[in-house]
């Protein structure tokens, strides 16, 4: 009972021609058998209704298909076509029995459903049993007859002979022994095959193309029972091993796989139901693309949602994973390895053809990650490169060699993550990430090449900028003949120790030769234009500086003392002097000279302007000067004469100044009365002077005035006062006279004590000389510069002092 209920038999199609899916797929699972690939056979059964087909089936494969009860009458058992499986057989066998042939219930006409179960089963089948009778062996009428037209029928619309096995079973034999049946069976078949009408392509063919015919015989059931177990146990031997070769079943062209039967029996029946031919061939090749793609699919799907393959794709998102390409490829193999033994029964062509679409379609799921996790390898190996790089360039590397070395170790770094990122079955090239880093680096060295040059240059430049700014400014400031000579000595010096010293800086970069000599040449312009531009600068302000120069010659003498206007120098010679100077600045600022080549803008200046030499036509009624390009020239002519003009307007107020004081000296220094005026005072006062000679009082009285007068006198440096005017020396003599009287007093008071007071320090009249200064002159500022005639007054104890700025700077330049 328990191997009866193994067998699930099971309904396949049902008598009105409906394919039981669900029941077949029940089976299947039921049974394992769709993990038996090809490793299995399938019998079928055919013959007359109420032929003992479902009592031979069972006692051979121990199914348990329903028998028709002999006490019942003979009628119709078996409905459509049944399935079971053949229990303790191996392979797996599967024992269909197919409703019987010339049943009355179906009537003489309806014969569809015989052809089709027919047709399909010599399908699917590998071993056909024919239940035929004994004595229908030879008869003309006999119920085999239609049986085997039928079968040999719709055998020929299957496109391609597909060779099976026809097991003739004769029931109920007789004591005539069965090697004089065969022939007689043989022979009737023969005629069969020989009558039946057959396509052009198969009208030549013989039998033994599309049937390998064997026969056997048994006894009755119903009254040798014994005996007949006995012959269906020894039949039932012939069944073990039945696809091995020469096995009932051995020749098995175009045998679908287990996992594949259910769709394919459900195709086929299709096809035969809509009375279409049967081309299992073409059967084969679909049935092998819907379960292979439907075996990709199903790996595909479970690729998906693979727990270790999402862990993966999600930690690749955060950065780079250690042995991507072996952990997936590991993965990717499971499932290709799973295709290929489900699939390995089904069409090569077909297998093949769905198992690249499954390669294609999971290396495009996985190709994004793949991508990703090149992408951080590119990013970290981008990332230690400019560490590296920046530890190297601190520690004094050279650039060139740390850059070299930096980018070896980068890309072989780089290239060790692709291999381990590579997975297996693809071909993937990491070059055009690997070229993409290349870049990457390629252009971070630029920037930082450009930044290292970039910081070098400005090194220099500041350095040139430091060596040349406030030295060119002194110098130009001096404005002597030689002045460009100077500048441009001190150019060439400044300009080639920089150039050599840069060289030395930048030969770690190891740039081409046309890059370095751009770079040199960079840096001498460099320095030419800072002195062009200081130059400009100091054009820019000639006038005040002429001025300055006028002012430092004209008020301080040839050791730079500042001048005292007594009366006796000659303001016309100093003043001409001090032009001079001023012009000869002018002749300095007028063009830049950096390249050795003489001009004659001083002497056209000096004949022009100072000579007041007449020439046709005015040398200086012109834009440029001769021999002097003009990106060369500061001060054109026609500016200089308008410089000249304007500076001799605005320093005419100095020498007026100079003028004046040295009269105001003269008139300050002359103070007696005239000789009339003394004559007059002797005439007009010879009666007092007589007075005083009669009268010793008077004398004694005037003695003692003269006394306190020569003490006042001294006291307060009368004569030192007026030496500013006469009017500052009244203003200072007043504001001193009460003071010195009392001191006067208090020392005489003191010397009568018998105690002596020391004398205070002298007051100097600052105070009272600065007033006088700014009440007698006037505000020069409205025509000339206050640094022009500016200067500070000290006091010593010989009186006054004046002094220049601009005077001192010069004379500490000159001793220096």
């Amino acid at each position: 009972m328990a191997e009866l209920d193994n067998c699930c038999s099971t309904q396949l199609i049902d008598g009105d021609g409906e394919f039981n899916v669900v029941g077949l797929d029940n089976f299947m699972r039921t049974t394992n058998f769709s993990n038996c690939g090809l490793s299995y056979a399938v019998v079928a059964i055919m013959g007359p209704q109420s032929s003992g087909k479902s009592t031979l089936l069972n006692h051979l494969f121990h199914t348990n298909f329903r028998e028709m009860d002999a006490y019942r009458g003979r009628s119709q058992t078996t409905k459509g076509i049944w399935i079971a499986h053949c229990v303790g057989i191996e392979p797996f066998t599967i024992a269909m029995d197919l409703e019987g042939t010339d049943g009355r219930e179906r009537g003489e006409d309806d014969t569809t459903f015989e052809k089709q179960s027919a047709l399909f089963a010599l399908a699917i089948a590998d071993v056909v049993l024919i239940n035929m009778w004994c004595h229908d062996i030879g008869r003309e009428q006999a119920a085999n007859k239609p049986l085997l037209k039928t079968v040999f029928q719709v055998m020929m619309r299957l496109f391609s002979p597909r060779k099976t096995t026809l097991l003739f079973v004769i029931r109920d034999k007789t004591k005539t022994p069965l090697e004089y049946l065969e022939p007689i069976l043989r022979e009737d078949i023969q005629k069969i095959w020989n009558v039946v009408s057959k396509p052009a392509a198969h009208k030549d063919t013989p039998l033994s193309e599309f049937f390998n015919v064997e026969v056997t015989a048994l006894s009755s059931y119903e009254e040798k029972e014994e005996q007949f177990k006995e012959q269906v146990a020894e039949l039932r031997q012939r069944f073990f091993n039945s696809i091995s070769p020469g096995g009932l079943a051995g020749d098995r062209q175009g045998v679908v796989p287990a996992s594949g039967f259910s769709f394919s029996a459900q195709q086929i029946w299709k096809v035969i139901k809509e009375n279409k031919d049967l081309d299992l061939p073409a059967h084969k090749v679909m049935v092998a693309t819907v379960r292979c793609e439907e075996i990709a699919n199903e790996k595909f799907c479970r690729l998906s949602s693979d727990a270790d393959w999402l862990a993966l794709e999600e930690a690749v998102q955060s950065g780079s994973v250690s042995g991507f390409g072996r952990k997936l490829s590991t993965i990717l193999e499971t499932y290709f390895s799973e295709y290929d033994s489900e699939a390995i029964y089904f069409d090569e062509g077909v297998r093949n053809a769905k198992r690249k679409q499954l390669e294609s379609k999971a290396l495009d799921l996985v190709h994004p990650a793949y991508l990703k996790l090149l992408g951080h390898l590119r990013f970290k190996s981008l990332e230690g490169f400019k560490s590296r790089l920046d530890q190297m360039l601190k520690e004094g590397e050279g650039f060139a060699a740390s850059a070299h070395a930096c980018t070896k170790s980068c890309m072989l770094e780089f290239d060790q993550g692709c291999a381990d990122a590579a997975i297996r079955h693809t071909n993937w090239d990491a070059s055009s990430v690997r070229e993409k880093l290349q870049r990457d680096i390629d252009a971070h060295i630029s920037s930082v090449l450009n930044a290292k040059l970039s910081e070098l240059v400005a090194r220099y430049e500041e350095k040139l900028r430091q060596s040349l700014s406030e030295p060119v400014e002194s110098l130009l400031d001096a404005a002597e003949r030689d002045t460009w000579a100077s500048i441009r000595k001190l150019l060439t010096r400044q300009t080639e120790n920089a150039v050599s010293e840069f060289s030395t800086a930048i030969s770690s970069f190891e740039l081409d030769q046309p890059s370095m000599e751009s770079m040199l040449q960079g840096l001498r312009d460099y320095a030419r234009n800072l002195v062009v531009k200081k130059a400009k600068e100091q054009a820019g302000k000639v006038l005040i500086l002429m001025k300055d120069r006028f002012s430092t010659v004209f008020s301080h003498d040839s050791d730079l003392m500042p001048r005292v206007w007594t009366g006796k120098e000659d303001i016309k010679t100093i003043t001409k002097d001090a032009r001079s100077a001023s012009l000869r600045l002018l002749a300095v600022m007028a063009a830049i000279r950096l390249e050795e080549k003489l001009d004659k803008i001083e002497n056209i200046l000096f004949s022009s302007l100072m000579e007041g030499t007449e020439t046709s036509p005015d040398l200086l009624a012109s834009s440029k000067w001769e021999e002097v390009p003009p990106e060369n020239t500061l001060i054109t002519p026609v500016q200089c004469k308008s410089l000249w003009r304007q500076f001799k307007a605005e320093t005419e107020y100095i020498v007026t100044q100079a003028i004046s004081a040295q009269e105001a000296y003269k008139r300050s220094n002359n103070w007696l009365p005239p000789p009339w005026a003394i004559a007059a005072m002797i005439i007009l006062g010879f009666n007092e002077f007589m007075l005083l000679i009669r009268n010793p009082l008077y004398l004694m009285f005037l003695f003692v005035a003269y006394l306190i007068s020569k003490a006042m006198w001294v006291k307060m440096d009368v004569p030192g006062q007026f030496e500013h005017g006469t009017l500052a020396g009244l203003i200072s003599i007043s504001s001193r006279f009460l003071p010195t009287v009392m001191n006067l007093l208090k020392q005489l008071a003191e010397e009568a004590q018998g105690h002596q007071t020391p004398e205070p320090p002298k007051q100097q009249p600052l105070v009272a000389i600065q007033s006088f200064r700014n009440q007698s002159q006037p505000n020069p500022t409205s025509s000339i510069p206050e640094s022009s005639v500016s200067s500070n007054v000290s006091v010593s104890d010989s009186g006054p002092e004046f002094s220049n700025p601009n005077l001192n700077a010069e004379k500490k330049h000159k001793n220096s």
